[in-house]
């Protein structure tokens, strides 16, 4: 399983970044919204604030979570599951595993 744990960190790795490029986003928009006296509920350009902070909100959250899916991965890694379906015990095809290195089911399972 050495190929899933060095496919698993590139993985974080790579969502490592995602998260600090989404930290730079709301550092931008802090920054370029700042000595403005904009109301986001009254400013025709506030809604367009606001939607950026939540997109960008957004996209760091789902880092976070995919964070936690590649960490609970390599836990299964270590002690002997991963590539293991949950649903059924069978073992996860490697092509899916390289697709999704999260996944915890097969395809007939996922759905």
């Amino acid at each position: 399983m050495a190929w899933a744990r060095t496919r698993l960190e590139q993985e974080r790795e790579q969502t490592l970044a995602s998260l600090r490029d989404r930290e730079a986003d709301v550092a931008a928009i802090v920054a370029a919204s700042e000595g403005s006296n904009a109301d986001d509920e009254h400013d025709p350009e506030g809604a367009t604030i606001a939607f950026e902070r939540a997109q960008v909100d957004a996209l760091a959250r789902h880092a976070l979570a995919h964070l936690e899916e590649v960490a609970a991965a390599l836990r299964r890694v270590e002690d002997g599951s991963y590539g293991t379906c949950t649903v059924c015990g069978r073992p996860i095809p490697r092509e899916r595993l390289e697709a999704r290195p999260t996944a915890t089911t097969h395809v007939a399972c996922a759905g």
